[in-house]
């Protein structure tokens, strides 16, 4: 039987009972139904247990306090004191709990001393920054309805900007009693204070960054990790590696920059939780994708942990000056506290039926729409609140230019499925301040109608899993020019829609999440064998083809076509229309030994070995000439969609698709073809506002063939065609320009290869009669 509290109002309470369970220092009325007495409705002892000998409140602070004010969630300090205003739709009272330096002498408890509008507020005197302090919050123990307070459990304060020490895995950070029959049913009283981190009061100082401001059109995002970048860098000094600090090594930065991107995406660094199940197989959660502190960076990437939030900004600030811009992957779909059997961390005590989502039948159990055991519930406001209040710290506090969002369906989920003009995706849109940032959406979860790749409003760009499937599919041989073509235009039947522009799909071929792109060409099958799993994690659809030996090999021709299918799936990522991404790594062939699920390897498995074979940096050195000539041709990425149209005013066809005879692709053609050309003619800007380089016009072969193919160069009229680049001549660099070939003569296409041409010589855009 459920262990459910009722609320009764005694007629006569003892004093001291009334000040052991809740003390309320304003005699306003309630307007909901509040405990003076807690008592289980099976009859049970009192649940909830003032620890004696301790003071709930020094004379001079309860002197001081003052109602405060519900506006500002989360702990404000000002002058002479903090405010400090909780939302709770269901609790009944909320206590401030204050701690020593050392985090573990509690040295008052505050009860809140009003309500207003769902939030408990008050003002505490004599308060200043570096305080530690936690949260107790009473109200019903009722998991059959949703409810699940238990102010045994000292609860992280959710707005709180920084933590004290680390959490401690015990039985007691359970709202229940772990091994009883009646599982989450069953109710804890063990004290979790000394097992979990405090939160600190800190200084509110406005920052001003100097941003870089990059148009989307001519972003280049590249994924990384803080710890896995960094530790074996040998640019990057021991002390500071794994760091902050070490990312924001200017030597590291000028590197990032050389390579010729805009923006690094950093995997998760809000505050997170390694889950008990990794814990106790000796793992960690290395992604980070169990977030538990929205507001605050994880300390475990701080060379000073109790300077991570100025660590994080100078990092901040190191980018922008390097001239990138610094997005972050964030988790809004979920928390680190699991399902019912979950511990009892902040959200969970201080109002579970509110911050999540919960069976609508049967509350006490969690829609699990994220695969991690609830979901944050941004179908109510206060979630909402609480979300854009997040975001809007991280951009306007710690400088952040962007957010990539995890499982970002749920975003926009309401109770009846998607919905691209939802509450939070609205939002967004008029908020004067995310507005003006870059969002970009993983457009899936896994629930109902979960996958929603292109659905997204205008204003977000959203990470393009058909891109990076079709491209591998193409490259190992299981594609062809139909199912490849859409995706080098921006994947316009997904995104074409709305007046969105083709910035809007980020293309990829490689994630944090999936093989390595060198692993891509390495293996057939996943090795997860150290996720201690026995490899059954992870995805078994890797689209990936080791090219005759699995893993590591000594023959010469296999390494050989493993480094050039790398260059050719990075070729096709960067002279694609659309956003690319690049996996940090990838431009040196960086390898997991085959794990595809890495998420909870903090080791060399998941850390970036930069001690690179010489192939290595001829691949970065390649990637170097493949953003550079992006970055010369505005062509390689219009904003606005690229039309097969023929411009009658200025007799051009803006784009032409090339088969191997140098004439236009046939319909029987394309579903067979594996060696096919782009040609686009530059000299049609429907918006007549020209960029220098917007005129050239390019012609980009793509051949899949094992086999080398006699491939005419088309004919235009005048001009001939300058070679840009071909991954078969990798060595060339930009001497390969030095490479000019008459119209309709005939190339061999090696094997397996991608070629850039450029058409010269010729008269200038001609002008409409």
């Amino acid at each position: 039987m459920s262990a459910c509290f009722e609320v009764t109002t005694p007629q006569k309470a003892p004093p001291k009972r009334l000040h052991e369970q809740v003390i309320f220092l304003s005699d306003r009325p309630r307007t909901l139904a509040f405990h003076t007495e807690c008592r289980a409705a099976t009859g049970a002892e009192n649940r909830y247990r003032s620890r004696s000998g301790m003071k709930h409140m020094s004379n001079s602070r309860q002197k001081g306090l003052r109602e405060g004010r519900p506006s500002t969630l989360g702990a404000t300090l000002e002058k002479g004191g903090v405010n400090f205003a909780i939302f709770s739709a269901h609790a009944s009272a909320v206590e401030i709990c204050l701690f020593g330096p050392d985090g573990k002498t509690e040295t008052d408890r505050i009860p809140l001393p009003e309500y207003t509008d769902q939030v408990f507020h008050g003002w505490i005197p004599d308060i200043q920054a570096g305080q530690l302090y936690g949260l107790r919050v009473q109200g019903p123990y009722a998991p059959d309805a949703g409810h699940r307070f238990n102010a045994n459990k000292l609860l992280l304060d959710p707005y709180a900007r920084a933590y004290h020490g680390n959490l401690q895995w015990d039985p007691s950070l359970f709202g229940y009693i772990l091994d009883h029959p009646d599982k989450d049913l069953s109710f804890s009283t063990g004290d979790s204070a000394p097992f979990v981190p405090k939160a600190i009061i800190t200084d509110p100082t406005r920052q001003d960054f100097s941003r870089p401001h990059r148009p989307w059109r001519d972003s280049v995002l590249y994924e990384m990790h803080v710890k896995g970048y960094t530790k074996e860098h040998p640019d990057v000094p021991e002390r500071l590696r794994g760091t902050y600090a070490g990312l924001a090594d200017p030597v590291l930065l000028k590197r990032i920059r050389d390579l010729g991107v805009t923006a690094v995406e950093l995997l998760p660094v809000q505050s997170f939780v390694t889950d008990k199940y990794l814990s106790d197989k000796g793992l960690t959660n290395y992604w980070g994708y169990n977030t538990i502190g929205f507001f605050s960076p994880d300390d475990r990437y701080a060379h000073e942990p109790d300077q991570a939030i100025q660590e994080f900004r100078q990092l901040v600030r190191a980018c922008h000056d390097a001239g990138l811009e610094v997005i972050m992957d964030v988790v809004y779909n979920h928390t680190a506290e699991g399902n019912e059997l979950g511990p009892t961390l902040s959200f969970k005590g201080i109002d579970n039926a509110s911050y999540y989502r919960l069976m609508p039948d049967e509350p006490r159990y969690y829609i699990n729409e994220t695969g991690t055991g609830n979901t944050f519930n941004l179908t109510r406001l206060n979630c909402i609140r609480f979300v854009a209040d997040s975001l809007r710290y991280w951009v306007n506090e710690m400088g952040v230019d962007g957010f990539r969002f995890d499982l970002g369906t749920i975003l926009a989920r309401e109770a009846d499925g998607f919905h691209n003009d939802a509450t939070f995706l609205r939002v967004c849109r008029q908020d004067p301040v995310l507005s003006q940032v870059k969002l970009i959406a993983e457009p899936w979860d896994v629930g109902p109608g979960g996958y929603q790749v292109g659905n997204f409003p205008p204003g977000w760009a959203e990470w393009n899993d058909k891109f990076r499937d079709t491209v591998r599919d193409f490259w190992r041989g299981d594609a062809h020019a139909d199912v490849l073509a859409p995706r080098l235009l921006a994947s316009p039947d997904c995104f074409n829609h709305s007046g969105r522009r083709t910035w809007a799909p980020i293309n990829f071929v490689t994630a944090h999440d999936g093989f390595t792109l060198m692993d891509c060409v390495s293996y057939n099958d996943r090795h997860n064998e150290a996720n201690g799993e026995d490899n059954k994690d992870g995805s078994s659809d890797n689209r990936s083809c080791n090219y005759g030996a699995e893993g590591p090999t000594d023959d010469p021709k296999i390494q050989a076509i493993r480094w050039r299918q790398c260059r050719n799936m990075l070729a096709t990522l960067f002279l694609s229309q659309g956003t690319p991404m690049l996996l940090a790594g990838d431009e040196i062939g960086r390898t997991q030994q085959g794990n595809n699920n890495a998420y909870c390897q903090d080791n060399p498995i998941s850390w970036i070995d930069w001690a690179v074979p010489p192939e290595g940096e001829d691949l970065r050195a390649f990637v170097q000439r493949l953003t550079h000539l992006r970055s010369r041709y505005p062509i390689l990425h219009r904003s606005r969609f690229l039309m097969e149209a023929y411009n009658r005013d200025l007799d051009i066809q803006e784009l032409t698709w090339v088969n191997a005879n140098g004439g236009t692709m046939l319909p029987d053609e394309w579903k067979t073809a594996q060696c096919f050309g782009l040609m686009i003619d530059g000299r049609s800007q429907p918006s007549g506002i020209r960029r220098r380089g917007a005129d050239a016009t390019v012609l980009l072969v793509f051949n899949a063939w094992e086999d080398v193919v006699k491939f005419t160069l088309p004919e235009t009229g005048e001009g001939q065609w300058k070679m840009l680049l071909d991954t078969n001549q990798p060595e060339a660099g930009a001497d390969i320009e030095k490479q000019v070939f008459s119209q309709k003569h005939v190339y061999l296409v090696t094997g397996r290869s991608v070629l850039a041409l450029e058409l010269v010589g010729r008269d200038p855009a001609p002008r409409s009669s």
